[in-house]
């Protein structure tokens, strides 16, 4: 049954190795508790992950995304806008421009202090 199903499935994804890893990925969701999608007929999961593809109850895209999000290791986070950001921080956009003085500005600052001591 096995090679039967492997003969159909050739069709849905042309290179055998990608198959392969594929069908196995879909082999341990099923052993994990995944929903079968095809009827059971008391075959293997191996075997029904094949006849799940070879049946195209199951992309091959799906299954290519679903086996890359399963090997990623970090999670890709949107970043905050900077508005969003200083609202977390706590300030305001009209303090970040006060904060945020030119060595010129500093210093015509500082002489117009000591002229007014």
């Amino acid at each position: 049954m096995a090679r039967v199903t492997v003969e159909d499935c050739i069709d849905k994804v042309p290179n055998r190795f990608e198959l392969v890893m594929l069908a196995a990925h879909r082999a341990r969701e099923l052993s994990l508790g995944a929903e079968v999608t095809v009827e059971r007929d008391n075959d293997k999961n191996p075997v029904i992950a094949l006849r799940e593809i070879a049946d195209e109850t199951l992309t091959s895209e799906h299954l290519r995304e679903a086996a890359i999000e399963s090997h990623q290791t970090q999670i890709e986070v949107d970043e905050a806008e900077e508005d969003q950001m200083t609202l977390l921080m706590g300030t305001e956009e009209g303090d970040a421009a006060e904060d945020d003085m030119s060595e010129e500005n500093l210093l015509r600052a500082l002489m117009e202090a000591q002229e007014t001591k």
